[in-house]
């Protein structure tokens, strides 16, 4: 018995130290990292190096769904609610209405290539409807793919809020096909399930939000340690009590850590590096489990058709229910374009498909296998591209400040200001000889081993670790102070140089030559850039105007355009051939 105890602790440790380890590879070939996790619980597996036998369908979900509350809770945690200010409508709109459309297009080509029924194909469907939220986690926040803000928090948001609602699909299809009935007679029952799973979920997930920082807030004494430990066993009671009551625990997970993380909570910057590293756990446990589940020598059989099945899902059900949802909201064609490329699959929709075998539907292992092929296919295609297309796109914005390496240490008493190291970048102006600002002056400077004060360190050197009281409105502009040279300087994407948005397009005209036609000369830039983009300009936008290109470098505190940029040539060579020059001015085009 304890020989067997230790064998397990041995193979399940290892396997997520090397996933850990594995992750310097996948960062050098740029492969998906969670492609790399999944692929280590493959080979592990019982057709693998280890030959594991795990069959285990109910422990797996469970596992699967514990993981996927703690990476829900968090993702809602790291939320701003200023990204709902800007993506709310459409990012919901995917999240439901998306959800829908993508499960019923991708039904209607599962039908004929499986030959299955109008539920089971539905039910296929909804498996595979929604995006993976640490998939697209990973690539637009760890991943380095720096996006224009709307797109970003669109996406994000969509990814943290569509598990719910597909979750909700394959649970009411799994029931109407292990009944074999008819999906009309459902209809009324469908539609009353899910106003009573999210209409409990939203409001418990915001009272358990509340409820969570309020205990964090009047709990004085608890060890420090516990802190983290707290809220994360209440984020998990949340979830489990909504579930018992008929509500969306998933749901919950999420508006319980938005909720918490959008307030004033105590040890807030403990509690995000305690739950960086649960989630990273959550998602390796995950996609392991869900690894050493699968088979991969039955995967033959339905191999061509569910790699049929991911195509039309990558090159058509998903895009083609993106341009419907995202249409109204004023988006321009590559934009919807991204949004449709970047629906990456992954251990949700692996865990929805075990649902099947366990509710009994006929052939349940069918949709495990085509599923698991699925979400293959779409790591390997979109995970791979994610970064090249937003790229080729022009929508991944170059960082406003360079290179950084900046860490906060919180106070005691809630005060305001926050305690921040940086370690001097050697590239940095002030490595360089530069001045420090008398308002970015540090009070401890760690050099070679030894604490040095502001008087007797003399100027500062490349790689000193320098400590600051700051409040959080100054962080930006230290971090300029103390980075590397900045993206800022990229005149392929901000322009070949900058002018004040209050300049007039008669200035422009007669200072530069540059005449925009038929436009009032009176006309200042910021006001053209914030009109063409209906008030609601990002940094980054572009805007065709006579021979040039106008670009929005950067907006003011009000959200009005600060500052603007002009292309010279459009067209010029180092944006590539000319027609990709062409197939970029038709994306952006409106």
């Amino acid at each position: 018995m304890i020989d067997t105890v230790n064998l397990a602790i041995l193979i399940g440790a290892g396997l997520i130290a090397i996933s850990v380890f594995t992750s310097l590879i996948s960062q050098r070939i740029g492969a998906p990292l969670l492609l790399i996790f999944l692929g280590i619980g493959l080979l592990a597996g019982e057709d693998g190096l280890l030959r594991i036998d795990f069959d285990d369908g109910p422990a797996a979900y469970f596992i699967g769904s514990l993981a996927l509350a703690i990476i829900l809770f968090d993702s809602g945690f790291e939320t701003r609610l200023r990204s709902y200010r800007v993506a709310a409508a459409p990012a919901l709109t995917l999240a439901t209405v998306g959800v829908v459309l993508t499960a019923g297009f991708l039904g209607l080509a599962a039908k004929p290539l499986l030959g299955l029924t109008w539920t089971e194909a539905l039910l296929l469907g909804a498996i595979i409807a929604s995006t993976d939220a640490a998939a697209v986690f990973f690539l637009l926040r760890v991943g380095g793919v720096n996006m224009r803000e709307r797109v970003g928090a669109t996406l994000e948001i969509e990814s943290g809020t569509n598990d719910p609602m597909a979750i909700f699909l394959t649970l009411a299809l799994v029931e109407l096909a292990a009944a074999q009935a008819s999906f009309e007679a459902w209809g009324w029952g469908l539609a009353l399930t899910f106003i009573q799973q999210m209409g409990i979920g939203l409001p418990a997930g915001m009272i358990g939000g509340f409820a969570i920082a309020a205990v964090l807030g009047r709990v004085r004494n608890l060890e420090i340690g516990l802190y983290p430990i707290a809220a994360l066993s209440m984020a998990l009671v949340v979830f489990a009590a909504t579930g018992m009551v008929g509500g969306s625990g998933f749901l919950a997970a999420y508006v319980a850590g938005l909720v918490a993380g959008n307030l004033n909570i105590r040890h807030a910057a403990r509690l995000r590096r305690f739950q960086l590293g649960m989630t990273w756990l959550a998602q390796i446990g995950m996609f392991l489990t869900l690894g050493l589940l699968a088979t991969p020598s039955q995967f033959g059989s339905v191999a061509l058709p569910a790699v049929m099945l991911a195509l039309v899902l990558i090159l058509f059900a998903r895009p083609l229910a993106v341009w419907l949802c995202l249409l109204p909201f004023g988006f321009s064609r590559r934009e919807i374009v991204f949004s449709g490329w970047v629906g990456l699959r992954g251990a949700v929709s692996i865990l929805l498909a075990i649902l099947p075998t366990i509710g009994g539907v006929e052939n349940g292992q069918l949709y495990f296998n085509v599923v698991f092929i699925m979400v293959l296919a779409s790591l390997l295609i979109q995970g791979w591209t994610v970064g090249p297309m937003a790229r080729w796109l022009k929508l991944a914005v170059p960082p406003r400040t360079g290179p950084v390496d900046r860490q906060e240490l919180e106070l005691p008493g809630g005060t305001e200001h926050e305690l921040v190291g940086y370690r001097i970048h050697p590239d940095s102006a002030i490595a360089k000889g530069d001045r420090v600002p008398r308002w970015a002056r540090p009070v401890l400077v760690l050099r070679g081993g030894q604490a040095l004060n502001v008087h007797n360190a003399g100027p500062l050197q490349p790689k000193d670790q320098v400590y600051l009281f700051a409040s959080a409105r100054q962080i930006p502009l230290l971090d300029k102070v103390y980075a590397g040279p900045s993206g800022e300087t990229d005149a392929g994407f901000y322009g070949d140089f900058p002018l004040a948005a209050d300049t007039t397009l008669g200035e422009l005209a007669a200072q530069y030559g540059i005449l925009i036609s038929e436009a009032d000369p009176e006309t200042r830039l910021g006001d053209m850039l914030s009109r063409a983009f209906n008030g609601r300009p990002e940094v980054g936008d572009r805007l065709a105007a006579g021979p040039v290109e106008l670009v929005v470098r950067s907006l003011a505190e009000t959200g009005a355009v600060a500052e603007a940029g002009i292309v010279l040539d459009p067209s010029r060579g180092g944006d590539g051939p000319r027609w990709l020059v062409l197939a970029r001015r038709w994306l952006s085009s409106r």
